[in-house]
């Protein structure tokens, strides 16, 4: 029996799983129910604008997530660019791997609801982007393109990763890319 959720925040967490097994338009209530355990009052309490109102918060939990533990310290000065580099891929790949091989960004960019959330869905990619190229030496000519290609990457070997059933795969993809990457700044 699932555990009675008094705050927004757990329900939010389960939401996450809810949307990464069934996808937004797969979402249904009786889903979303039984898998929150929350009645359709609870729900509603927590989340008066509906099923639109709790993908929002759980991409808001995600991005939040993303910033504290993936973009700020990609950014930092603290450790030498490759560390940070190296850092983010282990975190995502632990990430990504402990919510089954699922980005819930790329996911939803796929699905009918990518207008609906369209800015949050750039947001989060141009974010990343953005940090990944933050941690590259300077005078990098096409930084931008090396860090949407790693992020590409990593999306890319997630989907695959996820057909196969294979964390393997993401893992793999990801450790060579970034060899080849490295080898690229360090020239």
């Amino acid at each position: 029996m699932p555990r009675v959720m008094t705050e927004r925040a757990d329900a939010v967490l389960a939401l996450a799983g809810v949307f990464r097994t069934y996808g937004y338009g797969g979402a249904s209530l009786a889903a979303i129910s039984q898998h929150t355990g929350l009645g359709k009052g609870s729900l509603y309490n927590f989340f008066p604008g509906g099923k639109e109102e709790m993908a929002e918060a759980v991409l808001e939990q995600v991005a939040i997530w993303f910033q504290d533990e993936v973009y700020r310290p990609l950014r930092s000065p603290d450790r030498p660019g490759p560390e940070r580099i190296t850092a983010m891929i282990e975190t995502v790949e632990w990430y990504f791997t402990s919510r089954q091989l699922v980005c819930l960004f790329g996911a939803f960019a796929l699905g009918q609801e990518r207008e609906r959330f369209a800015v949050r869905i750039r947001g989060y990619f141009t974010d990343w982007i953005a940090a990944l190229q933050a941690a590259f030496p300077e005078g990098i000519e096409d930084a931008g393109q090396l860090a949407t290609d790693l992020v590409a990457t990593i999306q890319g070997a997630l989907v695959l990763a996820r057909a196969l059933d294979d964390p393997d795969v993401l893992k793999g993809t990801i450790e060579r890319a970034y060899v080849v990457l490295a080898d690229r700044l360090a020239h």
